[in-house]
């Protein structure tokens, strides 16, 4: 319970890190503490935790783009960047990893209300720390961003990867579904040779 007392933490440090939410427009979504969970997801670390999720949500934009996420991609870019690293400064990146990924991808050009559409041809991943060779782009799309030109990786790819690195034959390993029959974790079981 500690650990999420942020009122213990220097608070320079929160000030990196950001406070509260980024803008009470972004409504329920944003949350209270939409900032604090960055600064919250390094203490829970540090005090033994071994999985973290933040929910950092209102991407969904079908409008408004050019007005709402001059905002919020500023928090979002404020808050990752610290934990990124505060991680590193700490020692704690050869053993965390930070994994920033949405469900898919937005339509290359802007609808009429300013917003993009889904889009689930192409999609980004931000991966950092974990013991991976980061600091790199892997993969690209055609100039408009429609559709996957070079080195496409299947999300399975990226679970494959962190399994991987925490010592998980993806290759292997199965769990019983619920009609007790063995199932592997991820069907594309490739890792990204990369990041290793």
């Amino acid at each position: 319970v500690e650990a999420l007392d942020l009122d213990k933490e220097d608070p320079l440090v929160r000030d990196r890190y950001g406070r509260g939410s980024a803008d009470p427009a972004f409504g329920e979504d944003a949350g209270p503490h939409w900032m604090d969970q960055f600064l919250m997801a390094r203490r829970l670390v540090e005090a033994g935790v071994r999985c973290v999720t933040l929910s950092f949500g209102s991407w969904d934009r079908h409008g408004a783009n050019f007005e709402r996420l001059p905002i919020q991609l500023a928090k979002f870019d404020q808050g990752i960047t610290a934990l990124v690293e505060d991680l590193h400064v700490r020692g704690l990146d050869q053993d965390v990893s930070v994994v920033a990924w949405g469900e898919f991808g937005r339509t290359p050009r802007i609808n009429k209300d300013g917003g993009r559409d889904h889009w689930p041809q192409v999609s980004c991943c931000l991966l950092a720390g974990g013991g991976m060779r980061v600091g790199q782009v892997i993969g690209s799309t055609n100039r408009l961003g429609e559709v996957p030109q070079d080195r496409p990786i299947h999300y399975q790819e990226v679970f494959a990867t962190l399994y991987h690195r925490l010592g998980i034959d993806v290759g292997n390993t199965t769990i019983l579904d619920q009609a007790g029959r063995p199932q592997y974790l991820v069907d594309h079981r490739e890792i990204i040779r990369e990041l290793i």
